[in-house]
């Protein structure tokens, strides 16, 4: 499709970081051949004017109405950009992060240098050059920004710039840099803040459900948490009987032991999970039998400027096709680091059959389009189906298994119930923490968490409404024939399509 090619150049063009991480979900992914190392996004009030005219443009050149008379792989094809399409547009017009959120900058900023030192000198250096350019429009763009997320910002710019002072910088575009983000430290001290910073209910609804990808009202979002959430306990207090009877679930969970850990730590105990997920989802049929050497994960720390607004541990692979690898990023620790108990389902989520597994698909997809467009619904509820479908194929099977299983469930559960409510109003961040912490969650962690969740409004909810999607899908399955690795190699051919075309795939056997 021509016209996706169109796209996807442009928003390269006006936004080269933005497009080339997997860290943005409401933008395509992207690369250009001639990448120029020397341009950084381009989020100032011309430039977002300009290209909302282009995506509003687009749009209407996308009408799902127009195209549907296509084959059915374009159509669905076109449906894909135009969702991305008008999703992003809404997102600049309406949600407007970039007028509020310094620590959306400060994100760009360490992904594109991440990015420019691995591409090797001279790229970090042309990157290194006009970074402080990039930082000083952030301080204009950032005209209405509320105490919460400047907070966040200047806990984030702290970070930042320690790990500056650790990244091997030309000596010359190291001073401008740091004065430049003492010059947006100081601007986001002194400027005027706002106590709002939750966005309308009405946008809300429409970001949880169009953007997201929900496509359903928030009562009946209401009720899918709820169910889950007695789901998953009830599950938690029948496994809790079979392991200890008679004591509490919250007992029997917070005594499974954490795994012994190697003399290389964390980072070893992983690497070892993964091999032995991916030789089993190898030997079950799922992936080919070298899919784990031609597309590998690394395993790493997650980075200094990033600890502030990421979650304990998270997955990223850059475009590209075919795909070259991926990184699952954990917490930093030494050698006797802790490692939680459920750190097999863990490595499932992030890498087979789920995040990992997803990414190298999509970008090994013959389609092109289908390359460059995933959605927080199926990308966040693939992962957590994928926990469940080692069940299925028996990599996992003790009771131990499956009430961790139930507590990340329930957890997930917990969190989008969270970030419904503080969006709908019936929560303040204080009384969220504290429901957060009642139910298990370390007091610390808990409000530190509800402050991240206001950063991604409805993100929270693709986990358990996502998760949900899947199950139903994979029931429907088998109800014609038991065979958990046909599932998901049907789901992984399609690309991150719409939950109502994946349906009819399966449905059709096609």
């Amino acid at each position: 499709m021509r016209l996706a090619g169109e796209v996807l150049d442009a928003l390269a063009s006006q936004f080269p970081v933005c497009v080339s991480s997997d860290e943005f979900h409401y933008f395509p992914q992207a690369v250009t051949g001639d990448l120029d190392w020397a341009c950084w996004d381009d989020f100032s009030p011309a430039g977002i004017s300009r290209v909302v005219g282009r995506l509003a443009q687009w749009e209407h050149r996308l009408d799902p109405q127009v195209l549907s008379a296509r084959p059915p792989d374009e159509a669905v094809d076109a449906a894909m950009l135009h969702r991305i399409v008008r999703t992003l547009r809404e997102q600049l017009e309406l949600a407007r992060v970039h007028e509020t959120q310094p620590t959306f900058y400060l994100t760009i900023a360490g992904i594109g240098l991440t990015a420019a030192f691995e591409a090797g000198p001279p790229a970090l250096r042309d990157r290194a050059m006009h970074l402080p350019a990039f930082l000083d429009q952030a301080a204009r763009n950032l005209v209405r920004v509320p105490r919460l997320f400047r907070d966040l910002g200047i806990e984030m710019l702290a970070m930042q710039q320690l790990w500056l002072k650790a990244l091997p910088l030309p000596e010359e575009c190291r001073t401008p840099i740091q004065e430049a983000l003492q010059r947006l430290g100081a601007n986001l001290a002194q400027a005027p803040v706002t106590e709002a910073f939750l966005p309308p209910v009405e946008l809300y609804e429409r970001i949880v459900s169009e953007h997201m990808g929900c496509m359903a009202p928030p009562d009946a979002i209401a009720r899918e948490l709820d169910r889950e959430i007695a789901e998953t306990l009830a599950c938690l207090e029948q496994t809790a009987a079979t392991i200890a009877t008679g004591q509490p679930w919250q007992t029997v969970a917070g005594q499974l032991p954490p795994p012994p850990l190697p003399p290389g730590g964390a980072g070893e105990i992983y690497r070892t999970t993964i091999s032995e997920l991916a030789r089993h989802c190898a030997a079950q049929g799922i992936i080919p039998p070298d899919s784990a050497q031609r597309c590998p994960v690394r395993v790493e720390n997650i980075p200094a400027y990033m600890r502030p607004v990421r979650s304990n541990a998270a997955y990223s692979m850059p475009p590209g096709h075919p795909p070259r690898g991926g990184t699952f990023f954990i917490p930093p620790a030494g050698p006797g680091g802790p490692v939680p108990a459920d750190y097999r389902l863990l490595a499932a989520h992030e890498t087979y059959p789920g995040h990992h597994l997803l990414d190298t698909r999509r970008w090994g997809h013959e389609r092109p389009i289908r390359r460059h467009i995933e959605f927080p619904i199926f990308y966040e509820g693939w992962a957590s189906f994928a926990e469940e479908l080692m069940f299925e194929t028996r990599f996992f099977s003790s009771p131990a298994d499956r009430m961790l299983l139930a507590g990340r469930r329930f957890r997930h559960a917990l969190r989008g119930r969270v970030d419904f409510d503080i969006h709908m109003r019936r929560r303040t961040l204080d009384q969220a923490a504290a429901f957060l912490a009642s139910q298990g969650l370390d007091h610390g962690q808990a409000g530190a968490m509800v402050r991240r969740y206001s950063l991604k409004p409805g993100y929270q909810l693709a986990y358990t409404i996502g998760r949900r999607r899947f199950r139903r899908l994979y029931e429907a399955f088998c109800r014609h024939t038991k065979d958990p690795a046909a599932f998901a190699r049907r789901v992984l051919d399609q690309g991150q399509v719409g939950f109502d075309h994946l349906e009819q795939v399966l449905q059709s056997g096609g």
